[in-house]
C-alpha cells in the first residue's frame, strides 16, 4: 500500500460572530471540519491508500480567563484486504471551570465498487470524562465556601455511529453522536446526543486547482444550525517542478469560506509545505 504524507500549516483563521446565544455542552467547534468529518462521523476514516495523521487546536477569545481551548489528535489507517479502517482519536476540550476529555476507538467497513462508488459504515466507542473545577471560577464575594469547595467529575461511556456515500464528485453522510445521552437532559456539563446530516460537491481539477462546496445540518434537542461552504485548493503544474518529486501538481495553497445560521463566519487560509 502506498504512503502519501501531506503537511499542512495553517496560516490564519478569522472568525466573525455577532450575537452568539449561550448553548449547553455541544460538540467540538472546529473550521476545518469540512476535511476532516471524523469528530462526528466514524464513517468518515474508511480512506484509502494512506496512513492518516491529524492534530488540530483551537484558542478562541485570547487573553480572557477561562477562553476556551480545544486539542484534537486522531490517527487512522485503511486495510484494503479486509475493507475496514482502525482509528484512535482524543479530544481535549476546555472551557471556563470545565474540562472533558474524550478518547475513542474508531471502526469503518467499506463497500466499493471500483472507482464508481463506496459506501462507509462507522462505529466509534470509548469514554466521556468531564471535571467542574468551581475554584476556577472568579467569585463576586472573595473567598465564598460554595464555589471553592465545589468539585465534580463525571465518567460515562461514549457511542458515535455514522454512514458516509462518495462518488466521484459527491459525498453525502449522516450520523448520530454520544448516544448514551439520548434520554439524559440538555445539561450544561454533559455531552448531548447531535445529529449530522451533510451533502457535498467537489471537482478535482488535476492540473490547477480543486474547489468543493456543500451544505450541514446539525440538530441537538429544539436547536437546529445548517452551515454551508465553499473550499479551493490551488496546485502548482507538474512541469514546473523538476527532480524525483515530480509526480504531479503539487498542492500549494488552500481557501476557505464558512458561514453558519448560528451568525458565524469563518475564513481559513493554509499553505502546503
Amino acid at each position: 500500500m502506498e504512503m502519501r504524507r501531506r503537511y499542512a500549516f495553517l496560516l490564519t483563521t478569522i472568525c466573525l460572530m455577532s450575537g452568539l446565544e449561550v448553548m449547553a455542552q455541544t460538540d467540538i467547534s472546529l473550521s476545518t471540519h469540512w476535511n476532516n468529518r471524523a469528530n462526528y462521523n466514524p464513517a468518515f476514516i474508511a480512506r484509502t491508500d494512506y496512513l492518516y495523521l491529524f492534530c488540530n487546536t483551537r484558542y478562541q477569545w485570547v487573553g480572557i480567563n477561562g477562553a476556551p481551548v480545544v486539542l484534537n489528535v486522531q490517527v487512522s489507517e485503511y486495510y484494503d484486504a479486509i475493507h475496514s479502517a482502525f482509528g484512535l482519536s482524543f479530544v481535549d476540550d476546555k472551557i471556563g471551570a470545565t474540562q472533558s476529555f474524550n478518547p475513542m476507538l474508531t471502526y469503518a467497513f467499506r463497500i466499493a465498487k471500483k472507482d464508481k462508488w463506496a459506501l462507509s459504515m462507522g462505529l466509534s466507542g470509548g469514554m466521556f470524562i468531564r471535571t467542574m473545577d468551581a475554584s476556577k471560577l472568579e467569585a463576586e464575594t472573595a473567598g465564598d465556601p460554595s464555589l471553592y469547595n465545589y468539585y465534580n467529575k463525571i465518567n460515562q461511556p461514549d457511542v458515535n455511529v455514522g454512514f458516509e456515500f462518495q462518488n466521484a464528485h459527491f459525498i453525502a453522510g449522516i450520523s448520530s453522536t454520544h448516544l448514551m445521552s439520548i434520554s439524559k437532559s440538555d445539561s450544561l456539563f454533559l455531552n448531548t446526543n447531535h445529529r449530522y446530516a451533510y451533502a457535498i460537491y467537489r471537482n478535482d481539477n488535476p492540473m490547477m486547482l480543486s474547489y468543493s462546496f456543500g451544505m450541514q445540518v446539525v440538530n441537538r434537542f429544539n436547536l437546529t444550525v445548517v452551515e454551508g461552504n465553499v473550499f479551493i485548493r490551488v496546485k502548482r503544474p507538474a512541469k514546473m517542478i523538476t527532480g524525483p518529486l515530480n509526480k504531479g501538481p503539487q498542492e500549494i495553497l488552500d481557501i476557505g469560506l464558512t458561514c453558519r445560521t448560528s451568525r458565524e463566519m469563518t475564513l481559513l487560509l493554509g499553505v502546503m509545505i
